[in-house]
């Protein structure tokens, strides 16, 4: 069965909102919005994940590293590993892990 969502289309840009889009035993796709200037504080990730980013430009910090991403380029990490994001636009991302 095939289902069409448009949870990510409407998901609002209001500091940070997260949305659960998927999960089963293998994986968990998040959705995730930043408004302007709005952080993701520190957090860790309980598995390896993969971020990709759909919208926007962000800095996506981890340690003593800052990695800058715009549109539809992505970044793995590693599990475990503290981590923060600010949004220099309104940005939309996915976090599959």
């Amino acid at each position: 069965m095939c289902e069409i969502n448009n949870i990510i289309k409407m998901q609002p840009f209001d500091t940070l909102q997260i949305k659960e889009l998927a999960k089963n035993e293998a994986f968990q796709i998040l959705s995730i919005s930043l408004e302007k200037g709005a952080i993701f504080p520190e957090h860790t990730s309980p598995s390896d994940a993969y971020l990709i980013l759909l919208e926007g430009e962000i800095n996506f910090t981890m340690k003593d590293s800052s990695f800058h991403l715009t549109a539809q380029q992505s970044l793995h990490f590693s599990k475990k590993t503290e981590h923060s994001v600010k949004a220099l636009q309104n940005s939309k991302f996915l976090i599959v892990r």
